[in-house]
């Protein structure tokens, strides 16, 4: 096969890998050391950010961070507890058909043995190697494994360890990011210190020694674990406009070293496999840049079906585990499931781990629920495709702004999906023991029979373009039903 060279052209001949294609689901372990305070996302940013709840909860928990940094949360992170083999097989029960480990957040730590980042863990905090254990046990169930890089923005992201407070007693005595002992760990990022520290961080620095350092450690982790996917928290680095949609892309130079690393991860399992079964996604919604892969949405929906597979990523709750947020129910990612297979995706769905590696109870049960929905609907799920239509009805899940909002679905709610002569139809707003209306099959269609999925046949009638079937008295699920009609 041939190899794949840098450029938008060469890698724009990619193909989409069947595994990726059919998977649909998929489980992330978004978990670092910014898990350790156990107070939500960005932890390693927003504590150097006075006046912020996670300053507030740093100085009275452990001390100011001119005294005690981020070095030190990553000292206190030791995984105790943290036993993958269990875990995955939770995830496998709960329907996940891949798995992905983030290998390094913007907070500059890397979870294995990195010889070009020594805060690692292996030499600091947990002495594991978490990415090499987690793919060795999805090896174990079969699952494509992959990695989320998030280090390409951590250059500009993490600009706020240069500051000092601007009031109080600690007013004008330096953070610890200013000690030349760590330079290397916080990046030597003067030039951005300057910038606003309220602003939404730039996700793109200029600077090319920063730019080759983030090539160069994400060949390492290619190189080290050949992983099936490669997410980065971002566009296809390094360009600076990826948030801006009116702005006119221009596919240049700035986009040289992500189509380095694109290539090096296809040319990596082309080597193993003798064909390249890897999926890279990224962020940016232009078709010119995220062709080269797969288009990851974060926390947000196409309102259509895509002619391309792509992902979603959420979470239960916030990307680091959180004592004080709220979890999503199984109904709500449920809907998400449905929705974005509707539309040819696959959902990657985060997992909170708590800094010792252990799920909690309400997790626990979101898990369990989830088994119990996928073992009777999963047909349903796995390995189908966009039908003609995407679904009925006038409600729909509305994403904004990393909001998920739950909805109150409607009786005439339905979200359809193909595989082969079979379409199945997921009862958004079902009622026990009245009747289905169905007006997406029009009367070229034959309906040849109707099964409830953990029921079996129940009476229809198709006339006149619509199809009318009559639900039992009990539903086999208290979350979404589904209607398997063969044509």
């Amino acid at each position: 096969m041939n190899r794949f060279e840098p450029t938008f052209e060469s890698l724009y001949g990619h193909s989409y890998p069947d595994w990726f294609k059919d998977a649909k689901f998929g489980i992330w372990s978004h978990w670092g050391p910014q898990s350790v305070p156990m107070c939500g996302d960005w932890y390693a940013r927003n504590m150097y950010i006075q006046g912020t709840p996670q300053y507030l909860y740093h100085i009275r928990h452990y001390g100011h961070p001119s005294k005690f940094g981020y070095k030190d949360i990553c000292a206190l992170w030791k995984a105790e507890n943290f036993d993958p083999d269990r875990l995955m097989e939770k995830y496998v029960k709960a329907g996940a058909k891949y798995f992905v480990a983030q290998a390094m957040h913007h907070d500059h730590f890397f979870n294995y043995d990195s010889a070009l980042n020594p805060m690692n863990s292996m030499k600091v905090g947990p002495k594991k190697d978490i990415v090499g254990l987690w793919k060795a046990t999805a090896q174990k169930y079969h699952l494509p494994f992959g990695v989320t890089e998030h280090l390409g923005a951590s250059f500009s992201w993490w600009r706020v360890n240069k500051g000092c407070d601007s009031y109080g007693p600690y007013k004008g005595v330096p953070y610890d990011g200013n000690d030349p002992a760590w330079r290397d760990f916080y990046h030597d990022n003067y030039e951005h210190a300057g910038e606003h520290i309220g602003e939404f961080p730039p996700w793109y620095t200029p600077n090319e020694k920063f730019h080759q350092y983030w090539k160069n450690c994400i060949i390492e982790l290619i190189d080290k674990y050949t992983p099936d996917l490669l997410y980065s928290d971002g566009a296809l680095p390094f360009n600076e406009q990826w948030l801006v949609d009116e702005h006119p892309y221009v596919l240049d130079d700035r986009y040289k070293e992500g189509l380095e690393i694109v290539a090096h991860l296809y040319n990596k399992s082309i080597e193993v496999n003798g064909e390249n079964r890897a999926v890279y996604t990224q962020k940016s919604r232009y078709e010119g840049v995220y062709r080269v892969g797969v288009l990851d949405m974060e926390r947000a929906l196409l309102d259509k079906a895509s002619e391309y597979p792509w992902q979603t990523d959420t979470c239960i709750g916030g990307w680091f585990y959180d004592a004080k947020a709220t979890f999503k129910t199984p109904r709500e990612i449920i809907d998400i499931l449905i929705d974005v297979t509707s539309k040819n995706g696959c959902m990657l769905l985060n997992i909170l781990q708590r800094p010792d590696g252990s799920i909690d109870d309400e997790t626990e049960f979101i898990l369990d629920e989830l088994a119990k929905w996928n073992q009777v609907h999963g047909e349903a799920i796995y390995a189908t495709r966009p039908w003609k239509t995407v679904g009925e009805g006038s409600s729909f899940l509305d994403f904004k702004e990393f909001r998920e909002d739950a909805v109150t679905w409607k009786p005439d709610d339905v979200r359809f999906v193909c595989k082969g002569n079979t379409v199945f139809a997921f009862l958004m707003g079902a009622q026990a023991g009245q009747a289905a209306v169905l007006r997406s099959f029009n009367e070229g269609e034959s309906v040849r029979s109707v099964r409830l999925l953990g029921v079996g046949e129940v009476p229809f009638v198709h006339q006149f373009g619509v199809l009318t079937v009559k639900l039992p008295e009990r539903l086999p699920t208290e979350y979404v039903p589904c209607l398997a009609i063969g044509l």
